[in-house]
């Protein structure tokens, strides 16, 4: 049995709720664990490696200032392998873990602009609200992407669907980019998948046939979906042959139109799960 990669995290941080917990890490402000109901929500990859500079494969990686290669900088940003200040949440009125990145040397090398990033974690008995807020603390304009790039557990990701999206048109990833039309129907699992919907609005569902898990967010127009299928899970060293099996990506992002901020102001995005009862209970 592969030993549980939460024991190399020192450094990592533990929050009690009603029903569950939540574990964290400052590296990268990473969600590694939600577990809420009985049941871990999320997926973390066995292999995932937790060197300096590396990004932590599963939980909830954030993404900030470059989605993907979309940009000049390093791929997905720098925000995901930088070590965050814990803050002091002692005294908030409900349980909640914070972290904040302030602009320094390494991330001006790739991104010449001064910030102020904090990312909160608010859960109560069967949701949690992950808030990704940016302040602008440069004397210019600066623009971004940004999205939480949420690893979801499931059973078996043959009999997983995401509801919500079937009216969407997307841009296919895997087909460089292609602008398809709405499918009509849940997006369903079957080789990788790698899709942008723009504009997003309604919740969605998981379901999986064990859970159903409703998803909403705030201050993001766009939904990423993403799930590597075997050929590239077999290839990916952090990961590993079958492991693709047990996930599923669905992101809160501002991907495809970036954020703009003048000098002072601010924005904040949050994407809520929230655990619902299967059609059968």
């Amino acid at each position: 049995m592969a030993s549980d990669p939460h024991a190399a995290l020192p450094a990592s941080l533990r929050l009690e709720f009603e029903d569950g917990h939540l574990h964290a890490a400052p590296f990268g402000a990473h969600l590694l664990s939600w577990h809420c109901g009985g049941s871990e929500r999320l997926y973390l990859s066995p292999r995932a490696s937790f060197g300096a500079g590396k990004a932590i494969r599963g939980g909830v990686p954030v993404i900030f200032p470059q989605f993907s290669a979309r940009g000049d900088g390093p791929r997905h940003g720098f925000a995901r392998t930088l070590t965050w200040e814990a803050l002091d949440t002692a005294d908030a009125a409900s349980p909640r873990l914070s972290f904040r990145l302030t602009d320094r040397e390494e991330t001006r090398r790739h991104w010449p602009y001064r910030f102020e990033a904090e990312l909160d974690l608010e859960p109560t008995a069967e949701r949690l609200r992950i808030a990704l807020s940016v302040r602008n603390t440069d004397p210019n304009p600066i623009e971004f992407t940004a999205a939480l790039h949420t690893y979801l557990r499931v059973a078996d990701i043959a009999g997983t669907l995401v509801h919500g999206l079937e009216d969407r048109p997307y841009v296919d990833s895997t087909r460089g980019d292609a602008h398809c039309p709405p499918s009509d129907a849940p997006v369903r699992f079957e080789g990788e998948v790698d899709r942008i919907y723009p504009d997003t609005r309604q919740p969605l569902r998981l379901t999986d046939g064990e859970q159903l898990l409703r998803l909403e967010a705030e201050g993001f127009a766009d939904t990423v979906v993403w799930n590597p299928g075997a050929e590239l899970a077999a290839g990916l060293a952090d990961l590993g042959a079958g492991e693709h099996r047990h996930f599923v990506c669905v992101e809160a992002g501002n991907v495809l139109s970036p954020v703009r901020l003048e000098p002072g102001a601010a924005w904040t995005g949050a994407q809520i799960l929230t655990v619902e009862p299967s059609a059968g209970r």
